[in-house]
Protein backbone atom coordinates (compact mmCIF):
# COMPACT_ATOMS: atom_id res chain seq x y z
CA UNK A 1 0.00 0.00 0.00
CA UNK A 2 2.69 2.58 0.87
CA UNK A 3 4.40 1.85 -2.48
CA UNK A 4 1.23 2.32 -4.15
CA UNK A 5 0.84 5.67 -2.49
CA UNK A 6 4.50 6.99 -3.21
CA UNK A 7 3.80 6.21 -7.20
CA UNK A 8 0.53 7.65 -7.28
CA UNK A 9 1.61 10.87 -5.08
CA UNK A 10 4.87 11.25 -7.49
CA UNK A 11 2.61 10.88 -11.16
CA UNK A 12 0.05 13.64 -9.17
CA UNK A 13 3.04 15.98 -8.54
CA UNK A 14 4.05 15.64 -11.76
CA UNK A 15 0.92 16.50 -13.16
CA UNK A 16 0.12 19.26 -11.44
CA UNK A 17 3.85 20.95 -11.65
CA UNK A 18 4.12 21.01 -7.59
CA UNK A 19 4.04 19.21 -4.55
CA UNK A 20 1.26 21.85 -2.89
CA UNK A 21 -1.16 20.97 -5.93
CA UNK A 22 -0.56 17.41 -5.20
CA UNK A 23 -1.26 17.75 -1.11
CA UNK A 24 -4.13 19.83 -2.45
CA UNK A 25 -5.63 16.96 -4.84
CA UNK A 26 -4.94 14.20 -2.46
CA UNK A 27 -6.05 16.27 0.72
CA UNK A 28 -2.78 15.98 2.37
CA UNK A 29 -0.11 18.01 3.83
CA UNK A 30 2.43 19.03 1.81
CA UNK A 31 5.10 17.69 3.94
CA UNK A 32 3.38 14.09 3.56
CA UNK A 33 3.88 14.52 -0.30
CA UNK A 34 7.61 15.13 0.14
CA UNK A 35 7.79 12.07 2.75
CA UNK A 36 6.23 10.33 0.01
CA UNK A 37 8.78 11.29 -2.80
CA UNK A 38 11.79 11.07 -0.25
CA UNK A 39 10.78 7.48 0.15
CA UNK A 40 10.11 6.38 -3.42
CA UNK A 41 13.71 8.08 -4.48
CA UNK A 42 15.13 6.21 -1.41
CA UNK A 43 13.78 3.12 -2.47
CA UNK A 44 14.86 3.12 -6.19
CA UNK A 45 17.89 4.96 -5.33
CA UNK A 46 17.71 7.65 -8.12
CA UNK A 47 16.48 11.28 -8.45
CA UNK A 48 13.41 11.23 -9.81
CA UNK A 49 12.43 15.12 -9.14
CA UNK A 50 14.52 17.90 -8.83
CA UNK A 51 12.91 20.46 -6.64
CA UNK A 52 12.68 23.74 -5.93
CA UNK A 53 10.32 26.63 -3.51
CA UNK A 54 9.01 27.62 -7.05
CA UNK A 55 8.69 24.32 -9.55
CA UNK A 56 9.62 20.96 -10.09
CA UNK A 57 11.29 19.24 -12.94
CA UNK A 58 11.60 15.26 -14.31
CA UNK A 59 14.91 13.90 -14.00
CA UNK A 60 15.53 11.77 -16.99
CA UNK A 61 15.34 8.56 -14.68
CA UNK A 62 12.36 10.70 -13.67
CA UNK A 63 10.59 10.76 -16.77
CA UNK A 64 11.02 7.39 -17.42
CA UNK A 65 9.71 6.02 -14.66
CA UNK A 66 6.44 8.13 -14.70
CA UNK A 67 5.48 6.77 -17.80
CA UNK A 68 5.21 3.38 -16.52
CA UNK A 69 3.48 4.73 -13.41
CA UNK A 70 0.83 6.36 -15.33
CA UNK A 71 0.43 3.42 -17.17
CA UNK A 72 0.11 1.08 -14.00
CA UNK A 73 -2.61 3.71 -12.42
CA UNK A 74 -4.51 3.46 -15.96
CA UNK A 75 -4.88 -0.02 -15.64
CA UNK A 76 -5.93 -0.31 -12.32
CA UNK A 77 -8.17 1.87 -13.16
CA UNK A 78 -9.75 0.24 -16.03
CA UNK A 79 -9.60 -2.94 -14.44
CA UNK A 80 -11.70 -1.38 -11.50
CA UNK A 81 -14.58 -0.03 -13.40
CA UNK A 82 -14.64 -3.71 -15.72
CA UNK A 83 -15.61 -5.30 -12.41
CA UNK A 84 -17.57 -2.58 -10.84
CA UNK A 85 -19.64 -2.00 -13.89
CA UNK A 86 -22.29 -4.58 -14.49
CA UNK A 87 -22.99 -3.76 -18.30
CA UNK A 88 -21.09 -1.88 -20.54
CA UNK A 89 -21.87 1.11 -18.79
CA UNK A 90 -19.28 4.63 -19.73
CA UNK A 91 -17.29 5.13 -16.32
CA UNK A 92 -14.29 6.62 -15.19
CA UNK A 93 -11.78 9.71 -15.44
CA UNK A 94 -11.59 11.24 -18.72
CA UNK A 95 -8.75 13.90 -19.24
CA UNK A 96 -8.90 16.26 -22.59
CA UNK A 97 -6.72 18.84 -23.75
CA UNK A 98 -7.76 20.77 -26.81
CA UNK A 99 -6.60 23.90 -28.40
CA UNK A 100 -7.83 27.62 -26.85
CA UNK A 101 -10.02 28.76 -29.00
CA UNK A 102 -10.95 25.16 -30.90
CA UNK A 103 -11.91 24.03 -27.60
CA UNK A 104 -14.32 26.60 -26.70
CA UNK A 105 -15.75 26.27 -30.19
CA UNK A 106 -16.60 22.74 -30.82
CA UNK A 107 -14.62 20.70 -27.70
CA UNK A 108 -16.34 22.11 -24.82
CA UNK A 109 -20.35 21.86 -26.08
CA UNK A 110 -18.98 18.17 -27.41
CA UNK A 111 -17.86 17.08 -24.05
CA UNK A 112 -20.92 18.74 -22.52
CA UNK A 113 -23.13 16.24 -24.42
CA UNK A 114 -20.90 13.06 -24.03
CA UNK A 115 -21.54 13.77 -20.37
CA UNK A 116 -24.99 13.91 -20.72
CA UNK A 117 -25.15 10.69 -22.33
CA UNK A 118 -22.77 9.19 -20.08
CA UNK A 119 -23.10 10.87 -16.75
CA UNK A 120 -20.65 8.38 -14.51
CA UNK A 121 -17.49 9.79 -16.63
CA UNK A 122 -15.94 12.37 -15.58
CA UNK A 123 -14.50 14.95 -17.43
CA UNK A 124 -11.31 17.28 -16.95
CA UNK A 125 -11.18 19.30 -19.98
CA UNK A 126 -7.78 21.58 -20.56
CA UNK A 127 -7.70 24.40 -23.14
CA UNK A 128 -4.19 25.17 -24.23
CA UNK A 129 -2.55 26.44 -27.12
CA UNK A 130 0.68 24.86 -25.62
CA UNK A 131 2.27 21.70 -26.71
CA UNK A 132 1.40 19.08 -24.32
CA UNK A 133 3.04 16.17 -23.35
CA UNK A 134 -0.18 13.34 -23.39
CA UNK A 135 1.75 10.52 -21.66
CA UNK A 136 3.62 12.62 -18.82
CA UNK A 137 1.21 14.69 -18.45
CA UNK A 138 -1.70 11.91 -17.84
CA UNK A 139 -3.92 12.76 -20.62
CA UNK A 140 -6.42 10.47 -22.39
CA UNK A 141 -6.84 12.16 -25.80
CA UNK A 142 -5.37 15.49 -27.08
CA UNK A 143 -7.51 17.40 -29.84
CA UNK A 144 -4.69 18.84 -32.14
CA UNK A 145 -4.40 20.31 -35.78
CA UNK A 146 -1.50 18.98 -38.21
CA UNK A 147 1.08 15.77 -38.81
CA UNK A 148 2.92 14.95 -35.46
CA UNK A 149 6.18 13.28 -35.36
CA UNK A 150 5.30 11.47 -31.68
CA UNK A 151 4.99 8.03 -33.09
CA UNK A 152 4.66 6.79 -29.40
CA UNK A 153 0.99 8.40 -29.76
CA UNK A 154 -1.99 6.81 -31.94
CA UNK A 155 -3.29 9.78 -34.52
CA UNK A 156 -6.91 9.15 -34.88
CA UNK A 157 -8.40 11.34 -37.79
CA UNK A 158 -10.96 13.66 -37.27
CA UNK A 159 -11.43 16.50 -40.20
CA UNK A 160 -9.79 18.98 -41.45
CA UNK A 161 -9.65 22.64 -41.07
CA UNK A 162 -8.87 25.57 -44.08
CA UNK A 163 -6.89 28.43 -43.19
CA UNK A 164 -7.83 31.34 -45.65
CA UNK A 165 -6.57 35.09 -46.18
CA UNK A 166 -9.65 37.69 -44.89
CA UNK A 167 -10.35 40.98 -44.62
CA UNK A 168 -12.89 43.77 -43.87
CA UNK A 169 -14.90 45.44 -46.65
CA UNK A 170 -13.59 48.57 -45.79
CA UNK A 171 -9.78 47.68 -45.55
CA UNK A 172 -10.83 45.98 -49.47
CA UNK A 173 -11.67 48.79 -50.38
CA UNK A 174 -8.41 50.88 -50.01
CA UNK A 175 -5.96 47.60 -50.24
CA UNK A 176 -6.95 44.77 -52.31
CA UNK A 177 -4.08 42.38 -52.95
CA UNK A 178 -4.21 41.23 -56.33
CA UNK A 179 -1.37 38.42 -55.91
CA UNK A 180 1.28 36.96 -53.26
CA UNK A 181 4.06 39.63 -54.04
CA UNK A 182 1.20 42.17 -52.49
CA UNK A 183 1.13 40.45 -49.07
CA UNK A 184 5.07 41.75 -48.52
CA UNK A 185 3.80 45.24 -48.41
CA UNK A 186 0.43 45.58 -47.19
CA UNK A 187 -0.52 45.74 -43.83
CA UNK A 188 -0.77 42.03 -42.51
CA UNK A 189 -1.61 41.36 -38.34
CA UNK A 190 0.75 38.68 -37.34
CA UNK A 191 -0.08 35.79 -34.32
CA UNK A 192 3.23 36.62 -32.28
CA UNK A 193 4.76 33.37 -30.68
CA UNK A 194 6.40 33.41 -26.87
CA UNK A 195 6.95 36.72 -25.29
CA UNK A 196 5.05 38.75 -27.98
CA UNK A 197 7.99 40.31 -30.02
CA UNK A 198 7.62 41.32 -33.90
CA UNK A 199 10.81 39.46 -34.09
CA UNK A 200 8.48 36.21 -32.55
CA UNK A 201 5.58 36.84 -34.83
CA UNK A 202 4.00 34.35 -37.48
CA UNK A 203 5.32 36.54 -40.43
CA UNK A 204 4.94 33.18 -42.70
CA UNK A 205 1.86 32.27 -44.07
CA UNK A 206 1.72 29.06 -46.01
CA UNK A 207 0.17 29.96 -49.20
CA UNK A 208 0.73 27.93 -52.62
CA UNK A 209 2.66 28.48 -54.93
CA UNK A 210 2.41 26.64 -58.25
CA UNK A 211 1.70 23.58 -57.17
CA UNK A 212 3.66 23.57 -53.96
CA UNK A 213 2.71 24.73 -50.23
CA UNK A 214 5.36 27.48 -49.51
CA UNK A 215 5.90 29.80 -46.78
CA UNK A 216 5.47 33.15 -47.70
CA UNK A 217 6.90 36.13 -45.45
CA UNK A 218 4.66 39.10 -45.12
CA UNK A 219 4.45 42.80 -43.84
CA UNK A 220 2.57 44.60 -41.39
CA UNK A 221 3.48 46.56 -37.95
CA UNK A 222 0.76 44.63 -35.83
CA UNK A 223 0.92 41.13 -34.23
CA UNK A 224 -0.77 39.61 -31.24
CA UNK A 225 -0.40 35.84 -28.97
CA UNK A 226 -4.10 35.58 -28.60
CA UNK A 227 -6.24 34.86 -31.76
CA UNK A 228 -9.04 36.51 -31.18
CA UNK A 229 -7.04 39.81 -30.90
CA UNK A 230 -6.31 39.39 -34.44
CA UNK A 231 -9.93 38.43 -35.51
CA UNK A 232 -11.31 41.81 -33.80
CA UNK A 233 -8.10 44.03 -35.25
CA UNK A 234 -9.48 42.36 -38.79
CA UNK A 235 -13.11 43.22 -38.27
CA UNK A 236 -12.12 46.52 -37.51
CA UNK A 237 -9.95 46.87 -40.87
CA UNK A 238 -6.40 46.91 -39.19
CA UNK A 239 -5.22 44.30 -42.12
CA UNK A 240 -5.13 40.84 -43.36
CA UNK A 241 -5.38 38.32 -41.80
CA UNK A 242 -4.61 34.44 -42.43
CA UNK A 243 -7.16 32.72 -40.41
CA UNK A 244 -8.31 29.18 -40.15
CA UNK A 245 -11.81 29.47 -41.28
CA UNK A 246 -13.50 27.85 -38.29
CA UNK A 247 -12.73 31.15 -36.63
CA UNK A 248 -14.47 33.34 -39.44
CA UNK A 249 -16.86 31.49 -41.38
CA UNK A 250 -19.62 33.24 -39.61
CA UNK A 251 -18.41 36.83 -40.45
CA UNK A 252 -17.46 35.93 -44.06
CA UNK A 253 -21.16 34.39 -44.12
CA UNK A 254 -22.58 37.91 -42.86
CA UNK A 255 -20.35 39.74 -45.29
CA UNK A 256 -18.11 41.28 -42.17
CA UNK A 257 -15.01 39.69 -43.78
CA UNK A 258 -14.38 38.72 -46.79
CA UNK A 259 -11.78 36.04 -48.16
CA UNK A 260 -9.46 36.85 -50.89
CA UNK A 261 -6.44 35.36 -52.64
CA UNK A 262 -8.44 31.84 -52.04
CA UNK A 263 -7.00 30.55 -55.24
CA UNK A 264 -3.56 30.30 -52.95
CA UNK A 265 -4.94 28.55 -50.10
CA UNK A 266 -2.61 25.74 -49.29
CA UNK A 267 -4.49 21.98 -48.67
CA UNK A 268 -6.68 21.56 -45.22
CA UNK A 269 -5.19 20.96 -42.21
CA UNK A 270 -5.99 17.44 -40.02
CA UNK A 271 -7.53 17.59 -36.87
CA UNK A 272 -6.73 14.77 -35.08
CA UNK A 273 -7.11 12.71 -31.88
CA UNK A 274 -3.54 12.12 -30.02
CA UNK A 275 -3.86 8.88 -27.56
CA UNK A 276 -1.02 7.24 -25.46
CA UNK A 277 -0.46 3.98 -27.62
CA UNK A 278 -1.94 1.29 -25.04
CA UNK A 279 -3.25 -2.12 -26.29
CA UNK A 280 -6.53 -1.92 -24.63
CA UNK A 281 -8.07 1.63 -25.00
CA UNK A 282 -10.64 2.48 -22.05
CA UNK A 283 -14.38 2.49 -23.03
CA UNK A 284 -14.93 5.75 -21.97
CA UNK A 285 -11.79 7.29 -24.39
CA UNK A 286 -13.31 5.23 -27.28
CA UNK A 287 -16.83 6.17 -26.82
CA UNK A 288 -15.61 10.03 -26.14
CA UNK A 289 -13.61 9.17 -29.56
CA UNK A 290 -16.31 7.44 -31.82
CA UNK A 291 -18.50 10.49 -30.50
CA UNK A 292 -16.38 13.55 -31.78
CA UNK A 293 -15.78 11.58 -35.27
CA UNK A 294 -19.56 11.36 -35.86
CA UNK A 295 -20.48 14.97 -34.81
CA UNK A 296 -16.79 15.59 -37.06
CA UNK A 297 -19.10 14.12 -40.03
CA UNK A 298 -21.91 16.81 -39.62
CA UNK A 299 -22.36 19.18 -42.47
CA UNK A 300 -22.75 21.79 -39.57
CA UNK A 301 -18.98 21.15 -38.26
CA UNK A 302 -17.72 20.42 -42.09
CA UNK A 303 -19.12 23.93 -43.08
CA UNK A 304 -17.36 25.67 -40.50
CA UNK A 305 -13.63 24.08 -40.79
CA UNK A 306 -14.30 24.95 -44.34
CA UNK A 307 -12.81 21.88 -45.88
CA UNK A 308 -14.22 18.44 -46.36
CA UNK A 309 -13.89 15.19 -44.06
CA UNK A 310 -11.56 13.83 -46.82
CA UNK A 311 -10.63 16.04 -48.92
CA UNK A 312 -7.96 15.29 -51.74
CA UNK A 313 -4.98 16.68 -53.75
CA UNK A 314 -5.93 19.78 -54.43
Amino acid sequence: MDQFKQISTFVHVVQRGSLSAAARHEGIAPAMVSRRLDALESRLGVKLLQRTTRRVSLTAEGSAFVEHCQRILRELEDAESAVAARSVEVTGQLRLTAPAGFGRQFIAPLVAQFVETHPRVNVALDLSDRVVDVVAEGFDCAIRFGEHADASLVRIPLGASRRVVVASPAFLARHRPRSIDDLTHLPCLALAETGGSAAGSQRGWTLMQGSIPSVVRVGGTLSCNDGAVLHGWCLAGLGLAWRSMWEVSEDVAAGRLETVLDELAAPPVPVVGLLPARKHLPLRVRSFIDFVKEAFQSPHVVAALGAPQRSGPR
